[in-house]
């Protein structure tokens, strides 16, 4: 059987193939936990961002262009079929991306970055630049289960509401996740940031 012929295939099909590579490549029977955890947070990581992206990239635009083509489809069989699944794996990302992290920075000691670093003497450089994406992936995951998913509820159908209410839905997740998108740019800058020294050197 071929596991590429399934996603739930691929997937532990990708976990077994860099299970391999990392007891290869290490020649060590347990796998650093620090070094684990990372890895689950940039996986996560990029499952949420990734799906935020092709959101307001990709999916809005496309809607929009359908619902203009009166000579063509329109856009009920993403809003049917596609949105309500990358919206699932979009909300649950969000929430493994910053429990991961969150894990992460307890396990490895630096919890102080929710303090932005300040709670050290001097101030700690990384907790700071860490602290900051810290902070604006905590926004975004609370955009996303209190501004975006409720109100793509109502947008989707899946939750009844009248037009003026699927309206003014459509208009606050669309403003929440274009901010999310604004807000991803610096919190990867100081995600990377943290790991090399500084934002920029």
């Amino acid at each position: 059987m071929n596991p590429l012929n399934s996603a739930t295939g691929t997937l532990l099909a990708g976990f077994v193939l860099a299970a391999v590579i990392a007891l290869a490549t290490t020649g060590a029977p347990v796998i650093n936990p620090d070094s684990l955890i990372l890895w689950l947070h940039v996986l996560a990581g990029i499952v949420w961002v990734g799906l935020l992206y092709y959101f307001n990239f990709v999916q809005v635009p496309a809607l929009a262009e359908a619902a203009a083509d009166t000579a063509g489809p329109d856009g009920r069989a993403i809003s049917r079929y596609v949105a309500p699944r990358a919206l699932a794996w979009f909300r649950w990302a969000a929430v493994a991306t910053w429990l991961t992290g969150f894990a992460y920075l307890g396990h490895t000691g630096n919890l102080g970055a929710f303090a932005l670093g300040l709670l050290a003497e001097p101030v700690d450089t990384y907790q700071l630049t860490i602290g900051i994406g810290v902070w604006l992936g905590t926004i975004m995951l609370f955009n996303v289960w209190v501004l975006i998913w409720p109100n793509q509820k109502k947008v989707l159908g899946l939750v009844e509401a009248g037009a003026d209410e699927i309206a003014a839905a459509k208009r606050t997740a669309f403003l929440a996740s274009r901010s999310n998108v604004l807000l991803s740019i610096p919190m990867l800058m100081s995600m990377v940031g943290a790991g090399h020294g500084g934002f920029f050197i």
